[in-house]
């Protein structure tokens, strides 16, 4: 079997693999503090059910992170994921300047991915994603072991920054 002959799992990041609730903090000023937010990203703290996961699917699948986060953070990104020993692989991360909701970007990523190879499965925190993913025909897993964040939730939707 060769590599892109592999299935795919797809991981989010903030809420799935890594714990954002130490820095919800900058969202929740007015103006929200977005490089704050960011600059703090790689103080997470591993989610425990989120490795245990991608570690599990990484057994017969390639794994493909997609996150929110904007392609500035790519490098403390990469140093996370190599620090929890993660499995190395492809980052799909927002453009800069992309505001769109997450729901939309990552759906035309997961499409992307789904045109040549079989996607076994997304894992993400975003309940609009998932339910954009699942009503697109893929097999969701849907990350609920981090606390919720509404200030989150209104930057992935509304403001289209993570």
């Amino acid at each position: 079997m060769t590599r892109n002959s592999r299935p795919v799992a797809v991981f989010d990041l903030d809420n799935t693999l890594s714990g954002t609730a130490h820095r919800q903090h900058f969202l929740e000023r007015r103006p929200r503090d977005w490089d704050g937010f960011f600059a703090a990203a790689p103080d997470d703290p591993p989610l425990a059910e989120g490795i245990a996961l991608c570690r599990e699917a990484a057994r017969e699948c390639e794994i493909v992170y997609l996150t929110g986060r904007p392609e500035r953070c790519r490098r403390d990104t990469v140093a996370w994921l190599a620090a929890q020993q993660l499995p190395e692989g492809p980052i799909h991360m927002r453009r800069n300047a992309d505001r769109r909701p997450a729901r939309v970007t990552k759906l035309e990523i997961l499409r992307r991915l789904g045109g040549d190879r079989e996607v076994r499965m997304l894992v993400d925190d975003d309940e609009l994603v998932c339910d954009a993913a699942e009503k697109a025909g893929f097999r969701v897993v849907r990350a609920r072991w981090a606390t919720p964040s509404e200030e989150l939730e209104k930057a992935q939707e509304k403001e289209g920054r993570t």
